[in-house]
């Protein structure tokens, strides 16, 4: 049966090890986006692989049936933050990269907030424990950020930071 905290796996090893072209994209976004190793790449990936076969599923369904799936489907990206807006379509969904994903980590939100110099400093205030959601300190730099806590993002109430820095002014890409 196994170990119930510990249900199943969360990502997906690529289909093929060695091709030069992925290699050299995954190494881009493990640099760009801070991630620690190719298993954060791969979940972010998975995440959106199970995204995509969902909005793919609904394309074989009954139009009356449909509607209300791809409602329900759209209103939840949405809420994630992955969609721009809650009349946006299949193919809106099937638009989506794994960039969209790897921006509501909370690693890359309090980088974009300007809580954090770089990318990889954002990442070392999460896990010592100086970023809060909601005053909740959270020490998951992995941990996809929904767009209602976006805005509750600081640093935590009893870090040091909260009082002897200023936010760095970051401009977003």
């Amino acid at each position: 049966m196994g170990d119930p905290k510990k249900p199943r796996k969360t990502w997906e090893r690529p289909g093929h090890p060695w091709i030069k072209e992925r290699l050299a994209e995954e190494m881009e976004l493990i640099g760009q986006y801070g991630l620690r190793n190719k298993r954060e790449l791969w979940k972010a990936q998975t995440i959106l692989r199970t995204i995509r076969s969902r909005a793919k599923s609904l394309l074989s369904l009954p139009e009356a049936e449909r509607m209300v799936k791809e409602r329900a489907l759209v209103r939840k990206l949405y809420e994630m933050g992955l969609l721009e807006s809650e009349s946006s379509t299949t193919d809106d969904v099937l638009g989506l990269s794994v960039r969209s994903v790897l921006e509501r980590r909370l690693q890359t939100i309090v980088y974009r907030k300007g809580l954090a110099g770089t990318i990889h400093e954002a990442r070392q205030l999460i896990a010592h424990g100086h970023i809060a959601i909601a005053g909740r300190r959270v020490r998951s730099p992995g941990r996809l950020v929904t767009r209602h806590e976006e805005n509750l993002v600081d640093y935590a109430p009893t870090s040091p930071y909260r009082e002897g820095r200023a936010p760095v002014a970051q401009a977003t890409r």
